[in-house]
């Protein structure tokens, strides 16, 4: 009969199962290759945190040694070893921290830049179009998809950036059409 205490070479015990074969237990690790990927994706993150803005990374309520390591990463220039550093260290440091947070006001940031492009280019559109139309349907359109829109206002800047367009000058009321809209547009 075999002992169930019996002692392994090494000094662990062996533990057998009803049939009397030996338990071996293997000890589960994580797989490497995906902790290669997860310190990829964060070696990204790390870098794509040293182009914000001040406030935008103030707003990622991070802890101070990050954040002034990745404010002193951003003032290194890319082509440096020093800067690869900064960054493996950074990507360390991010390892330690719960990311969830972060990754939600990224989320946030890129949405909002995503919303004011589109409202530049909506802004654009209607710029030009008011500049090119001859008549008063383009204004029309756009009264009635912003009727909060200041009728005269935007009337007198149609008029005078077709003007300046005609007389080939510099695109001052076109300018100045162009910041109404995007006020009215981002509303």
């Amino acid at each position: 009969m075999i002992d169930n205490n019996e002692v392994a070479y090494g000094g662990d015990e062996i533990e057998y199962d009803e049939n009397g074969e030996i338990i071996e237990y293997y000890a589960i690790r994580p797989n490497k290759e995906q902790i290669k990927r997860d310190i990829a994706e964060i070696a990204k993150l790390a870098e794509f945190l040293t182009h914000l803005s001040e406030s935008q990374l103030a707003s990622m309520q991070m802890p101070e040694k990050i954040e002034l390591a990745i404010l002193d990463a951003k003032k290194m220039p890319a082509t440096k070893p020093a800067r690869k550093r900064q960054l493996k260290f950074i990507t360390a440091k991010l390892r330690e921290i719960d990311l969830d947070k972060v990754t939600e006001v990224l989320e946030r940031i890129q949405t909002k830049s995503a919303h004011g492009v589109r409202e530049h280019h909506q802004a654009e559109q209607w710029r030009d179009k008011l500049i090119s139309c001859e008549s008063n349907a383009e204004l029309t359109a756009l009264l009635n998809k912003y009727p909060n829109a200041d009728r005269q206002h935007l009337r007198q800047l149609q008029r005078n950036a077709q003007k300046e367009a005609k007389a080939e000058k510099p695109p001052k009321s076109a300018r100045l059409l162009y910041q109404s809209l995007k006020e009215l547009v981002s509303e």
